[in-house]
């Protein structure tokens, strides 16, 4: 066995596959840049929109609470790990995305795991979009749901789908990211919604990638969605651990879809609760986005302006959200330019199979409201300057 894994492991060697985990340290002076290596680098990989991993209002805000509940929740919420941080947060995320109630899970994947496993089952359908992140895609696998793929983004092949299939399925439900992480752009959210109203779907959407940050009051996209736009039911998953810069998820949702996940969702059953420091810092997180939305603001005005160069140099990218992709297509053609971009003291992360398609491998540019408008230029720089393949 040992030789085997070798052997896949060369193989990953040469086709520019092969992975391993960077040790890097937090920069004392600056708190969007990292030292790897011994080198400062500009941290333009990490999903820290709005700049509040290292806030310190965040890391108060947990000591606090460390001190009154413990580091640990210590058993599942349905056994002792429900405590009353995590109630106040559930309140908080239940206020601020306008929904009856919201359920907190340990990470999103989970979040995402019990949304759809526990609402689809094996007399459903569900209708995926084919860029979608791995826990909807497992998600999909473990609710043993009849899964179709449809293109990226195109509703029009959904509503197709359904029109052909949904009579024979007890329910059906559209599944889809608002910011696709690997893309950086939008679902065509309205246009699902009326393709789900057609053929009485539900829609989940995991919007990971927008909370604190898309749509309106940073909210996600989903919330531009009339209230009556999904009769079947809506269903939002969250995350607390990129622009709100804590860790967890949570699902928003109706009071009777919360009831059902809290009994049915297995990754919610089974896992012990979010860390009640985790907890504490996401409530604080929340706040902040609220009471500061120039954070909001200042990420996507650096997003805008950085697609405006790629545009100008002939690398155009499309959609508004903070994740900016420059495909390279050869694996590793990729990590080179995330060599390059490093000799130029920016960290950007060099994406592969399996996280893209074969052949659309790729610069991943993540933005924060933190970045500095003179290492905007730095950055526009060494993008212009990427060598060639075969140079």
């Amino acid at each position: 066995m040992r030789g085997f894994w070798a052997n896949e492991l060369n193989l990953k060697h040469r086709e520019g596959l092969y992975r391993s985990r960077r040790q890097l340290i937090p920069d004392p002076e600056r708190a969007d840049c990292v030292i790897w290596q011994g080198q400062q680098l500009v941290n333009a990989a990490a999903n820290d929109y709005l700049g509040l991993a290292r806030d310190a209002r965040l890391a108060h805000a947990a000591a606090r609470v460390q001190r009154s509940h413990g580091t640990g929740a210590g058993a599942s919420p349905l056994i002792t790990g429900w405590l009353p941080i995590h109630r106040a947060l559930e309140r908080d995320l239940a206020r601020h995305e306008s929904t009856d109630k919201c359920l907190l899970f340990p990470s999103g994947f989970a979040a995402n795991l019990a949304a759809i496993s526990a609402l689809a089952g094996p007399d459903d359908l569900i209708l995926s979009d084919s860029a979608n992140h791995a826990s909807l895609i497992d998600g999909c696998r473990l609710s043993h749901a009849q899964t179709l793929i449809y293109q990226h983004g195109m509703a029009e092949i959904a509503d197709k789908e359904l029109r052909q299939h949904r009579a024979s399925y007890k329910r059906a439900w559209i599944v889809t990211d608002s910011v696709f992480s690997m893309d950086g752009d939008t679902a065509p959210l309205a246009d699902l919604a009326r393709v789900a109203h057609r053929h009485d779907a539900g829609i989940i959407v995991d919007e990971a990638h927008a909370t604190g940050v898309m749509g309106p009051d940073g909210r996600g996209l989903s919330a531009e969605l009339s209230p009556d736009a999904v009769p079947a039911g809506l269903v939002r998953v969250g995350t607390l651990s990129k622009a709100l810069g804590s860790q967890g998820g949570f699902v928003a949702a109706d009071r009777s879809t919360i009831d059902w996940l809290v009994n049915q969702g297995r990754s919610y059953l089974f896992s012990t609760a979010l860390a009640p420091g985790a907890a504490a810092a996401a409530r604080m997180a929340l706040k902040i986005s609220e009471k500061e939305p120039d954070r909001r603001l200042r990420v996507l005005a650096l997003a805008a302006r950085l697609r405006s160069f790629l545009q100008s140099i002939g690398r155009p990218v499309p959609g508004l959200s903070p994740i900016i992709p420059v495909v390279a297509g050869n694996e590793h053609l990729a990590v080179e330019w995330s060599n390059h971009c490093r000799s130029h003291g920016f960290l950007v992360a060099a994406v592969r199979y399996p996280s893209v398609p074969r052949g659309l491998a790729r610069l991943r540019i993540s933005l924060s409201a933190n970045h500095r408008d003179e290492d905007m230029s730095r950055l526009e720089e060494a993008l212009a300057t990427v060598p060639a393949q075969g140079a």
